[in-house]
């Protein structure tokens, strides 16, 4: 089964870009992420960390 995806995967014309390609999304991704996290406000790191906390905004669940 390898061998035959292997050998179909070498006829495909410029098959090489696929995996730089999502290698770059990857990268990408992750550099907005890290880029995010060091430039949110502290206030609103604050804020969305409470939310678990609050009582008044949470629903009440009955079982």
């Amino acid at each position: 089964m390898l061998k035959f995806v292997k050998g179909y995967m070498e006829n495909i014309e410029g098959v090489a870009t696929y995996p730089m390609i999502s290698l770059m999304i990857f990268f990408v991704f992750f550099v907005v992420l890290f880029w995010w996290v060091f430039t949110a406000s502290k206030e609103y790191v604050k804020e969305v960390s409470d939310i678990p906390l609050d009582n008044n905004n949470q629903q009440n669940i009955e079982l």
